[in-house]
């Protein structure tokens, strides 16, 4: 009896695209087989991820990207996603794309077809600078974990797998640009400098929380600011009117006004910070189902302040102000107006997250007022 030819690796794996709304759910799902046994990942909501790549994301409206997923015996075992951004292109460059969405299991089969099928589809659109994981853009979750596996991740901050900067490196990808997560407690005690440095500014700045009543225009405000503060930092791609309406709009039922602070000096908005409770303290819970009942725990703990811990998310100051005393008063006023709210609210530690491992300025005001780097993620790059 003659014995059933055995099946190649090559035969059992498969990369296919996403096409059908079951391929994004299998492009969705995948992470769950990846990080089963991860006591650190916090599963994404499934509704928000369909949202997310669907249509109405804004990012689609000066990008484009395609996804697919690996199979190793018709069962998933990574993805990728392949992007192109215009916006990224008119600063950088029109040979200039990115990959992301990265999750793969340990085995570098899977990770080099994933990788190659993203790189055919990003040359054939005249690529030859790649860098990410960017999901989809700089401006949503970007970077490989390098240092902090241990420890869950903030909201809106990703946790990827220990292998993957092996995997990269091998494939021919170079460190990029290593982006920092730093974490306080709230009762901090400022120190002296801080205190001086707001006192001695008191009288040109005046802060204020959001007002809500007039949210498009204050999402406007933060905008303007936000992408003046950060014009000349690496990477840097303007958040677009549409996006940055698309995330008020996600967080006004989340985040109460006075966790977005403002500051204006003579009148006019100078600086801000936003504050974000951490809603991976329950999304932990949820296993990615906002229903039938992941919805109501999250509210309640919303509105009876259970949550104790939160992320600095954003925070900008306009570059006029930059390199002097006033910008440094300015930067301390807007830590200083949230971390007493975040008390009030029964917030004991902050995650202030990301900040460019460069940026010298800021790290150097994180570490005077005691916080520490805890995780630290990177961006890639290759020249095809």
């Amino acid at each position: 009896m003659s014995q059933p030819a055995k099946q190649s690796a090559s035969d059992a794996l498969t990369v296919r695209p996403v096409m059908s709304y079951r391929d994004m759910g299998d492009f969705i799902n995948t992470p769950w087989l990846i990080y089963t046994d991860d006591p650190a990942w916090v599963p994404p909501l499934r509704l928000e991820r369909r949202f997310h790549f669907s249509k109405h994301n804004p990012f689609l409206q000066h990008g484009e990207w395609q996804a697919w997923v690996a199979y190793q015996h018709h069962r998933p075992a990574g993805r990728i996603s392949a992007q192109i951004d215009t916006l990224h292109r008119q600063r950088y460059g029109g040979d200039t794309g990115h990959f992301g969405l990265l999750e793969c299991v340990n085995d570098n089969d899977v990770f080099t077809a994933l990788m190659l099928h993203a790189e055919t589809w990003l040359a054939a659109r005249h690529t030859r600078h790649v860098t990410g994981p960017f999901n989809l853009s700089i401006n949503q979750e970007c970077g490989i974990l390098v240092n902090g596996y241990d420890t869950p991740p903030s909201v809106m901050m990703p946790h990827t797998a220990r292998w993957y900067p092996q995997l990269l490196e091998s494939y021919g990808y170079f460190h990029a640009k290593d982006l920092l997560a730093y974490k306080i407690a709230v009762d901090f005690d400022p120190p002296s400098v801080m205190r001086q440095l707001i006192k001695r500014h008191a009288g040109q700045i005046r802060v204020r929380s959001l007002n809500r009543k007039q949210l498009a225009a204050e999402m406007e405000v933060l905008r303007d600011i936000f992408n003046d503060a950060w014009a000349e930092n690496w990477g840097f791609v303007p958040f677009t009117e549409a996006e940055f309406a698309d995330l008020g709009n996600s967080l006004k039922y989340l985040v109460s006004d006075e966790y977005i602070q403002i500051a204006e000096v003579g009148g006019r908005p100078a600086a801000f910070m936003a504050a974000l409770p951490n809603l991976n303290e329950v999304l932990a819970e949820l296993n990615g189902r906002l229903f039938p009942l992941g919805w109501l725990k999250l509210i309640k703990k919303l509105k009876r302040h259970e949550i104790r811990t939160a992320r600095i998310p954003l925070m900008g100051v306009r570059r006029q102000y930059h390199n002097t005393t006033l910008g440094m008063a300015l930067a301390c006023t807007v830590i200083e107006a949230p971390r007493k709210i975040g008390i009030a609210h029964g917030i004991r530690e902050v995650e202030l997250s990301w900040i460019l491992e460069d940026n010298k300025s800021m790290r150097s005001i994180l570490k005077n007022i005691g916080s520490t780097e805890y995780k630290r993620y990177r961006i890639y790059k290759k020249t095809l």
